[in-house]
């Protein structure tokens, strides 16, 4: 959905509503990354707390993530610029966004009111972080990742169709120009599963991912991820993906796997729902493996 993976050398945003999934996409995303390059560093502006432990279930290793804590504006931003200048890292991490407070704003007391600090400095971090982001086009250079995390805000007095409360993000418009990518992150319901004798489980969401602007790719494209954030009756562990549907669902997407209706068939085996195909692989790694095989190769080929 983002066109074969974050920008490298832009900066991008993870927005939605609190406990959706924001941070988890973050780490998750650092996880991935780390796995693939054994030499991948990241700076976190941690301007809310930093939960190593959490971070380590979701598959982060702490040892190559780097935490700077604070809320000031000035210092987390000038310590994403210096740090995309020196080249000493290859992810920097803002979380988040809304946690952050501007100097003007902090040297006042509670009955003063300050009009729009935030978005002044937010604007000319994007201004001169153009320059420090920049990489060689000749020469070889490790490109940088960009992430900063965003709340929704309900907008006062914004027209509202339907009956919808429209939604604003702090920061100003301009951070809105500078980000390559923005994507929203919401949680459409939550995954429950029976114990046996011991009722309901709560142990999971389904997060949805739309890319509300992407300048790399098509825009306005949706994907789902079932996500579990605890040990779950069926054999999903804390921190993991339900990475068989996505098995399922992107072997529809490349034609590796027909479906017809409800009905699901790799080669001679025909499964009735996803659910159902789904469980199957999950438990039959030989026959998800020669799946995954021959999803990437299709990629591959497309990509071609």
């Amino acid at each position: 959905m983002l066109g074969g993976g974050w920008p490298g050398n832009q900066w991008s945003e993870i927005i939605g509503t609190e406990s959706s999934g924001k941070t988890t996409i973050a780490h998750k995303t650092i996880a991935a990354n780390q796995t693939a390059d054994p030499e991948f560093t990241t700076l976190w502006i941690a301007a809310e707390g930093y939960d190593q432990e959490w971070a380590e279930e979701l598959g982060v290793d702490t040892s190559r993530v780097l935490v700077h804590s604070t809320n000031s504006m000035e210092e987390a931003y000038t310590a994403m610029l210096d740090a995309a200048e020196s080249r000493a890292v290859d992810a920097i991490v803002l979380d988040s966004y809304p946690a952050l407070i501007a100097n003007d704003e902090n040297a006042k007391e509670m009955d003063e009111h300050t009009i729009s600090a935030g978005a002044r400095v937010t604007g000319k971090f994007f201004r001169k972080s153009g320059a420090v982001t920049k990489r060689s086009l000749a020469a070889e250079e490790r490109p940088l990742l960009g992430i900063v995390i965003n709340q929704w805000r309900d907008k006062i007095g914004g027209f509202s169709p339907n009956g919808i409360t429209p939604k604003t993000s702090p920061g100003g418009n301009a951070k809105n120009y500078a980000y390559y990518v923005r994507l929203e992150v919401a949680r459409t319901e939550w995954i429950d599963e029976k114990r046996p004798g011991k009722g309901i489980a709560r142990c999971g969401q389904v997060i949805k991912l739309k890319t509300i602007k992407n300048k790399a790719a098509a825009p306005q494209q949706v994907a789902s991820i079932r996500f579990f954030f605890a040990d779950s009756p069926s054999g999903f562990k804390k921190g993991a993906y339900d990475s068989a549907a996505e098995t399922v669902a992107m072997g529809v997407l490349y034609g590796v796997i027909t479906k017809a209706g409800s009905w699901y068939s790799f080669g001679e085996q025909r499964w009735h729902g996803e659910a159902s195909m789904a469980e199957t692989i999950t438990e039959d790694t030989d026959l998800r493996a020669q799946i995954d095989v021959e999803v990437h190769a299709a990629i591959a080929k497309a990509a071609a």
